[in-house]
């Protein structure tokens, strides 16, 4: 084998680990129980406090959105594209992490928070991405930060395709959005009671 495609073969299975470094670690388990989730993952709940106190997005809303876009996998990434069924062209998109952010939207987070070393499989830089990013729709779009429906279908869409109303001609995407809704509720419910006064307030 030449040393050149040695060194292409590396780089291919290197890439193929997403990344690493982050603090992603297996997808908790009991993901319907918001309090079971936290339980497993301590740090989660210290990320997803900060996250309401900088930006003041609910823990609840923020959970319903991870679950939604990864199922709180750091490591998710979109499935890859076939042509003739069985030629790789790339994923579909760029999304990758807890938060499943695309490649511009997190430079602009980065820049814009002057989080340079962020990364997208952490889960503390997670919430605080999801966290301004849904300040910036509440401030441009109107939309409360405690309305997670809406507030992901413009995390969805983009805010210039929600304010275009592009969310309105996907049946599907309204359905989820109204799932996230519900989870988020449900995750509200379930904090509000579980384990003493840990989550009060939420």
């Amino acid at each position: 084998m030449s040393r050149t495609l040695r060194a292409i073969m590396v780089i291919l299975l290197l890439g193929s680990c997403g990344g690493g470094g982050g603090n992603h670690g297996p997808a908790p388990r009991a993901l319907d129980d918001a309090c079971l989730i936290l339980d497993q993952r301590p740090e989660y709940s210290r990320a997803f406090r900060a996250a309401e106190r900088r930006w003041g997005v609910p823990v609840h809303v923020q959970m319903a959105t991870i679950y939604q876009e990864s199922k709180f996998d750091g490591s998710a990434r979109t499935p890859f594209r076939y042509t003739l069924g069985v030629i790789p062209m790339g994923r579909q998109s760029s999304a990758y992490g807890f938060s499943q952010a695309l490649d511009g939207t997190w430079d602009e987070y980065r820049r814009d928070t002057n989080r340079h070393r962020a990364r997208r499989n952490d889960i503390h830089d997670s919430a605080d991405f999801i966290g301004w990013y849904m300040v910036g729709s509440s401030d441009r779009l109107g939309i409360s930060r405690n309305d997670a429906r809406n507030q992901y279908l413009a995390y969805h869409e983009g805010r210039t395709g929600y304010s275009r109303g592009s969310h309105n001609s996907k049946p599907w995407l309204l359905r989820v959005a109204g799932e996230v809704e519900t989870r988020s509720q449900t995750y509200r419910a379930q904090l509000a009671r579980c384990g003493g006064n840990r989550f009060a307030g939420l």
